[in-house]
């Protein structure tokens, strides 16, 4: 396990899915899935030579909300297959984490996020201009780990 703090309930949201651990995060841990699973994240891919997920392991992120339209470079701080992914995010601080627990022939995924650091001043100025407003942002990231959840279970439990 990492050191990620504790994240606000809020801020944590899971799902029993009808698959096991390591599939669920082998589609989660690939930077390039995430365009088919996030409502904000449309994609990424692997920095610095890696080519999967490994502690220390840089990736970029890109996103979009609306007409705006940023990228992110993380670095990954918990990689243990069918256990747990987590990456920190270098402008914001923030940690996402996904644990999978099993569950008879199924797996209940957490999503989860918490601050590593007080908000930059950067960051809460984009956030305030471009998306307006740190607290709206804030329950928009929240809903959309719900809906990160359900597309991750519709994918993981498609006929194949």
């Amino acid at each position: 396990m990492t050191d990620v703090p504790a994240p606000d309930p809020a801020d944590s949201v899971s799902l029993r899915i009808e698959a096991t651990p390591e599939a669920l995060y082998d589609l989660v841990s690939e930077p390039s899935n995430m365009g088919r699973l996030s409502p904000e994240c449309t994609g990424g891919h692997w920095l610095d030579g890696a080519t999967g997920p490994a502690v220390g392991a840089r990736f970029k992120g890109t996103n979009k909300r609306g007409f705006v339209r940023w990228s992110t470079k993380s670095r990954v701080i918990a990689a243990e297959r069918g256990k747990e992914f987590a990456f920190e995010v270098g402008d914001s601080g923030t940690r996402w984490r996904y644990a999978f627990e099993p569950d008879g022939t199924g797996t209940v995924v957490t999503e989860s996020r918490a601050a590593s650091k007080p908000y930059p001043f950067i960051a809460k100025a984009f956030t305030t201009v471009l998306l307006g407003g740190v607290d709206g942002h804030t329950e928009e990231l929240r809903a959309g780990m719900a809906a990160t959840l359900q597309r991750l279970k519709e994918l993981a439990e498609a006929p194949a």
